[in-house]
């Protein structure tokens, strides 16, 4: 279904995606669920990692978003009717600054793709000792790559733009004027750099255009003929057809094959008639029609998909720049409460109610049994919400006391040069790393490390969810399609179960949200508060195969730090270094608390230093 040097070229060790349209190469974009991995695999490549989706767009949706359009380009003329539907543009056809002088030649068809690529080469010999430029137009990379080996033969020298060699493109189409070339090129559409041609070149017919193929769109056969009789230029246009090409086999080959049998035509002759080139364009035209309808599908379903992004994106900018934070989170401690009060007010389960409080918000419930069990379910939201709120405030004020003295102690450092501080928050389960603004922080009184714990949390959950929301929609969009099965419309069906994922999300994200808001709180070996204070003058040490001690007993842990527990690990963690202790080797100890020392063989020495009561003093040489 993907064949090489057509759908994909192989360059750099890497596969790299053809577009069909143009003929460049889509740097960056990849096949999707695990395609792209099994070209890879096929041409024995290096396989990348698989991608996720973190944010969908169509291309209509997003010039939708523009407040005003317009475009200009030399061939929407046969799109007029798209451009209405879509984005209620009208198309206005402009007059040539120059009458055009180009010959645009009816269709040369013939019977077999052998014959026709035979008949190209020939045409491009013939019009090479004229002193006329050619510009072959191939539809894939493959064919330009076989149209150049037989140019070759031919000893005709010529120039091939393709996928694999677009970065010299803007120089190849620059010399295509010159009398006598040839270039083939795939899809040359609208290349954005004009073929200048000289006097003689001029005299001699001008540029002329090969098409090997009819495309698909009628538009990109025009970008090729408008190559040539620019501004009044002279020049021609010719499309050699075969029966065999994918366009012709689609629509009504037969019925020419059977004209051309009847006729008694032999190889190489050609059929060249205005009737076979007015139903090459019906077929196009029905492709394009097709090709529209399957765009305004997309455009349907990516609808529904648009007026969710709406709210996600809201969201996600009011916490990204600071508008209106606090009440998105007010108003996702609320949905969350009446959530929680009617769930479990419907199926009177005052137990599972206590525990869900805890579990969520590491409160205690406001009322008892009694009062949960005789009080109507929007009340008990109300007061529920009532709780959450002060909960929050006071854990807001503690956080900021908290942080508060850690971002004055930066300030006021003389050498201090950072703008902004990480502050790390838990909720025992997660930890999340915000970053605060240091001047803003000292303003607010360490309001502002709450502030960025909620832009921080509410960002991380909405990314989180969002991107695992859009591969349950694609998996959602393909089930779907089996829906015309049962007679059903498959979009009214998506809308439904899109809705119900969607509000499933939105709950996900509001409860995680205010379950980490409500239990945040900074580490409780607290390094930031550490990193303000003054460093601790500490003594040299030994290199050990125990680990790293203090050089003399007057410099040993007192009795106080002793007892630290983080000392005592400290004082445990083994250090490997490059020089081990030989089992039988002298070294001196010393114990922590007494003072006493001992001069013992290692694997003597060995359990006593296990205990974290002696450490080594000294190793013998």
């Amino acid at each position: 279904m993907f064949e090489i040097d057509v759908e994909y070229v192989v360059m750099n060790n890497q596969v790299k995606i053809v577009d069909e349209q143009t003929g460049r190469i889509m740097d960056g974009r990849r096949y999707s669920d695990g395609l792209h991995q099994a070209i890879e695999a096929k041409e024995n490549v290096k396989i990348e990692a698989a991608t996720q989706t973190y944010a969908t767009v169509t291309l209509q949706n997003y010039f939708r978003m523009y407040h005003k359009l317009a475009g200009m380009t030399g061939t929407a003329e046969t799109e007029a009717g798209e451009f209405h539907e879509i984005y209620k543009l009208d198309v206005v056809v402009i007059p040539t600054n120059r009458p055009i002088t180009r010959d645009d030649r009816q269709d040369f068809v013939f019977k077999t793709v052998r014959e026709k690529f035979n008949a190209v080469i020939d045409e491009a010999e013939k019009l090479v000792k004229e002193g006329r430029p050619v510009l072959v137009g191939t539809t894939s990379v493959e064919i330009s790559e076989l149209l150049s080996r037989m140019l070759q033969r031919k000893n005709i020298k010529h120039q091939v733009l393709n996928a694999k060699l677009h970065q010299k493109e803007a120089d190849v189409v620059a010399a295509a004027g010159k009398g006598g070339t040839v270039t083939i090129a795939t899809n040359m559409a609208g290349r954005g750099t004009d073929i200048k041609l000289s006097e003689e070149v001029k005299a001699a017919g001008g540029l002329a255009i090969i098409g090997t193929e009819r495309h698909e769109s009628r538009r990109v056969d025009r970008q090729l003929r408008g190559r040539a009789g620019r501004q009044g230029d002279p020049g021609s246009s010719q499309f050699f057809v075969s029966l065999e090409d994918n366009l012709m086999r689609m629509f009504g080959s037969d019925r020419v094959a059977k004209l051309m049998d009847r006729m008694g035509l032999e190889e190489g002759e050609v059929i060249q008639h205005s009737m076979i080139s007015k139903s090459i364009e019906r077929a196009q035209k029905k492709v394009e029609e097709n090709n529209f309808g399957v765009r305004k599908r997309l455009l349907e379903y990516d609808d529904v998909m648009n007026s969710q992004r709406e709210v996600i994106y809201t969201r996600r900018k009011h916490a990204l720049y600071g508008e209106r934070i606090q009440v998105d989170v007010s108003n996702m401690m609320n949905d969350v409460a009446y959530d929680m009060a009617y769930a479990y007010s419907d199926i009177k389960d005052y137990e599972s109610f206590k525990l869900e409080l805890v579990k969520v918000f590491g409160i205690e419930s406001p009322f008892s049994e009694q009062e949960f069990l005789a009080t109507d379910p929007e009340q008990l939201g109300e007061k529920l919400f009532a709780q959450v709120r002060s909960h929050y405030e006071e854990k807001s004020k503690l956080i900021a006391r908290s942080a508060y003295p850690v971002i004055k102690g930066i300030a006021d450092e003389k050498e201090n040069t950072f703008k902004r501080v990480v502050i790390p928050f838990t909720d025992k389960r997660k930890s999340i790393q915000v970053t605060a603004d240091i001047e803003r922080g000292v303003r607010t009184e360490g309001v502002e490390a709450v502030r960025a714990l909620e832009k921080g949390v509410i960002l991380a959950m909405i990314d989180q969810h969002w991107k695992e929301h859009l591969r349950e929609m694609d998996d959602l969009r393909q089930s779907v399609q089996s829906a015309v099965y049962e007679q059903k419309d498959p979009l009214l069906i998506y809308k439904f179960e899109s809705f119900e994922l969607f509000k499933k999300v939105l709950a996900k994200v509001n409860n995680e949200v205010t379950s980490f808001l409500a239990k945040a709180s900074l580490p409780d070996d607290n390094s930031a508060v550490r990193q303000g204070e003054a460093p601790r003058a500490q003594a040299p040490k030994v290199q050990t195969g125990r680990g790293s001690v203090p050089s003399a007993p007057e410099q040993l842990p007192t009795e106080k730090n002793y007892n630290d527990p983080s000392a005592q690990q400290e004082k445990r963690e083994p250090v490997r270094v490059e020089k081990k202790i030989n089992r039988n080797e002298k070294i001196d100890i010393q114990h922590v608390m007494s003072g006493e020392k001992k001069n013992l063989k290692y694997k003597q020495a060995e359990p006593l230093l296990g205990t974290g009561e002696w450490v080594v003093v000294q190793q013998q040489v």
